[in-house]
């Protein structure tokens, strides 16, 4: 069956099976007709990429949160219709999330703010050095603040630059990490660790001045201070770094499904933030540069 036939078979099941009103009715009809003339696909070949680029397109030409969200839901409740009426089997919005979780773009740094933040610890000093390779640790593994904090000598390989993390959800990954954190992580274990320990003992990579180990505030605290030292203090976020790191990958042209396994992200549909962060930052450069603009 086409397209524009189970779509006539679906307005009348909306109309008088659910006795929708007749506005609500013609808006799921016009939602839909344009998802299809965008996608050009006939339904039964829908897949979530194609939902998800939908997704992207309209955000980048500029459609409202709340006329996106009304388009997912014409989209779910057709397809539903499709699986409940055996039109189909499977359903292919499964993992797409609502757009009310993407009100607000997470902030990010530059390339060049990051490597600022990178020069500012203290090195000639125990916890410089710790705050050195936890800034390069960060943002060469997007990994959570709450990860960092409980990041055990057992789960760090040198040998192999990885590291294993507990996520959300009790989710264990490895992370590789690369050269200049490898670097640093190392000088801490030889210069800064032992002297920051003292006598005593912890499993955790990662210490506060008194041997023990860090907390979310601690980290929070550490970033704000060096935040504020060049003029950045009010972009700085708790997971900032991991926000940048995700988004200068995307920029640099990594696969979301690459940043997704990175980040520990259950669903896509959550990453794809970082390619609307990365798309709205070409239309500012675009608005800034081209004399047309």
């Amino acid at each position: 069956m086409k397209t524009e036939d189970i779509l006539k078979e679906y307005i009348i099941y909306l109309s008088y099976e659910r006795g929708l009103s007749k506005n609500t009715v013609e808006s799921y009809k016009r939602d839909l007709i344009k998802f299809f003339s965008i996608v050009d696909k006939n339904y039964d070949e829908i897949e979530e990429k194609d939902i998800s680029d939908f997704m992207m397109k309209v955000i980048s030409d500029g459609i409202s949160y709340r006329s996106l969200a009304r388009h997912l839901s014409a989209l779910k409740s057709f397809y539903k219709y499709l699986v409940y009426a055996g039109r189909l089997k499977d359903y292919p919005l499964s993992f797409i999330n609502q757009p009310k979780l993407w009100k607000n773009l997470p902030e990010y740094l530059t390339s060049s703010e990051v490597e600022s933040l990178l020069k500012l610890p203290d090195i000639k000093k125990p916890i410089g050095i710790r705050d050195k390779a936890i800034l390069e640790l960060m943002y060469a593994t997007g990994i959570r603040v709450s990860e960092l904090i409980n990041l055990t000598i057992d789960k760090l390989n040198l040998d192999m630059s990885f590291i294993t993390v507990v996520g959300k959800g009790n989710k264990e990954r490895i992370i590789p990490f690369g050269e200049s954190a490898k670097e640093w992580i190392e000088r801490y274990m030889e210069e800064g660790r032992g002297k920051i320990l003292k006598d005593k003992q912890s499993r955790f990579l990662f210490l506060n001045p008194s041997g023990k180990g860090l907390s979310r505030q601690g980290i929070w605290k550490m970033i704000k201070k060096y935040g504020r030292i060049i003029g950045i203090e009010d972009k700085i976020k708790p997971h900032i770094l991991r926000h940048s790191f995700a988004t200068h990958l995307i920029e640099k042209g990594a696969s979301l499904r690459f940043v997704q396994i990175l980040l520990g992200h259950s669903q896509i549909s959550t990453t794809e933030i970082y390619t609307f962060i990365s798309k709205e930052r070409m239309k500012k450069i675009y608005d800034k540069f081209h004399p047309r603009a």
